[in-house]
């Protein structure tokens, strides 16, 4: 493998994987449909970008790999297939690319993303120097993805398009399983059975580590012991006994910080307590960092180096990213697009700042979660004082048959001050208009409305 070609390499999967090629020092090309930051970022690194695609693009290349969003009739795809050359997916490619590593995958509905940089972030500062690819830029370590010299590889182990079943992991982390990508997964049961499969997939001396306070991991948990596997569980909720996690935290409080801070307990064991102050808000943050603690304890290395490490981490792109204030009004970016996120990051911003008022911008992705989860969308926002909803971001999926839209999600939504604005201009000008100081306006979107904030700022300074 010394010429690698990835048709989206501006996506968040196939930019790391990109970023770890040239670290490798293999020749790696690209292209995608239109150039971004990442894109550019990559050029600089030493990648060929091609914006567009064309059968000419892949010339030189031995290996080609594709994002999940591109078809089997893409003219690259085409092409590498007239001449020979293997094309891949992302679980196809992984088995090779992870070769030699002890892998640890974080997989679940929510949270994979902060717990990966978590976990990366904890272990670089205990000098274990992991390898890791991050499902958006981890704050602290200023990339998605990294070569590092140790035998550690943290993955985010992303279940769309079945991608993670090319891992194979030593640790397994699995944080929930909520039903999710219906274009993938039409049914909650055949969701949760690609987690099924994935834990099956462990080597023979891994380990499952599985949120207790999730009905789905539970159950996964349940399942793999039976099967003969090594099981570990951690939760917020704890109680002694046979099915009570193994990892548990105690004495939860907001700090001066604005997080919450708590003791890292062993419930058969209560005196080995260690004390972690995060940064970034949110009980579900504690649950992200409780499963970091407990790989840290797996790995029979230093818990209070690692509970120091992560009182410094300070986030990832994208997740509660507060991207500035003006006039009193601070403006917060979250990839928050499914109703329990959604709850979360609402319930975030609430321990964070219990005296303002809390805006949302809301961007639903894709038309099938938008219209298969609409009924738990309807209840998700009763944290938020109002509710914008732009256009749905439609990525990978084409416009519904029957029409179905934004108007009509709102029409669902089960708030009193819900509103359809389809342009962000729109969006801009409501917010400038009916905001107050002190105000936080929460704008969530996996797409591209985190342009609202930007827009939104420059308006009001």
């Amino acid at each position: 493998m010394e010429h690698v070609h990835l048709i989206g390499i501006g996506g968040s999967g196939l930019s790391a994987i990109a970023r770890i090629l040239l670290e490798r020092g293999v020749i790696v090309s690209g292209s995608d449909r239109q150039p971004s930051a990442v894109t550019e970022a990559l050029q600089a690194a030493g990648a060929r970008v091609f914006i567009g695609h064309e059968a000419k693009n892949i010339l030189g290349a031995d290996t080609i790999v594709r994002s999940s969003a591109v078809p089997d009739d893409n003219v690259e795809v085409q092409a590498a297939l007239r001449a020979g050359i293997p094309v891949l997916k992302r679980s196809e490619f992984l088995a090779s690319f992870l070769e030699g590593y002890k892998v640890i995958a974080v997989a679940g509905t929510h949270g994979k993303t902060t717990t990966t940089a978590m976990l990366s972030w904890s272990l670089t500062a205990l000098d274990q120097e992991p390898s890791y690819i991050i499902g958006g830029e981890a704050l602290d370590l200023g990339t998605n993805a990294h070569t590092g010299k140790g035998s550690l590889f943290v993955i985010e182990a992303d279940e769309y398009d079945r991608m993670f079943l090319g891992l194979q992991p030593y640790v397994a982390v699995v944080t929930n399983i909520e039903h999710d990508h219906p274009d993938c997964y039409p049914t909650p049961e055949e969701f949760y059975q690609a987690f099924r499969i994935f834990a099956e997939r462990l080597t023979p001396q891994g380990i499952l580590l599985a949120c207790s306070d999730d009905p789905g991991a539970r159950r996964l948990s349940e399942e793999a012991r039976q099967a003969g596997h090594n099981v570990r569980s951690y939760g917020l909720n704890h109680w002694a006994g046979q099915d009570g996690p193994n990892y548990a935290a105690r004495a939860l409080a907001i700090n001066p910080l604005g997080g919450f801070s708590f003791d890292f307990v062993r419930p058969e064991n209560p005196s080995s307590a260690v004390r972690v102050a995060l940064r970034v808000p949110g009980r579900h943050n504690v649950s992200n960092a409780l499963a970091v603690m407990a790989v840290i304890d797996y790995l029979e290395l230093p818990l209070d180096k690692a509970a120091a490490a992560l009182g410094m981490y300070s986030g990832t792109g994208r997740r509660f990213e507060v991207r500035g204030e003006s006039h009193g009004v601070t403006v917060i970016d979250d990839y928050a697009h499914h109703p329990s996120e959604i709850r979360a990051t609402l319930a975030a911003a609430r321990s964070r700042y219990p005296e303002r008022s809390v805006w949302v911008v809301w961007q639903p992705h894709t038309y099938s979660r938008t219209r298969t989860l609409l009924n738990d969308f309807a209840t998700s926002f009763g944290e938020a004082e109002q509710v914008i909803v732009t256009d749905i971001f439609a990525a990978r999926e084409d416009l519904p048959a029957n029409g179905f839209s934004s108007r009509d999600v709102v029409d669902a939504l089960e708030h009193p001050k819900a509103y359809y604005l389809p342009e962000f201009s729109e969006v801009v000008d409501f917010l400038v208009k009916g905001l107050h100081p002190e105000a936080v306006v929460l704008v969530l979107s996996a797409g591209d409305a985190n342009r609202v904030s930007d827009l939104l700022l420059q308006k009001l300074r």
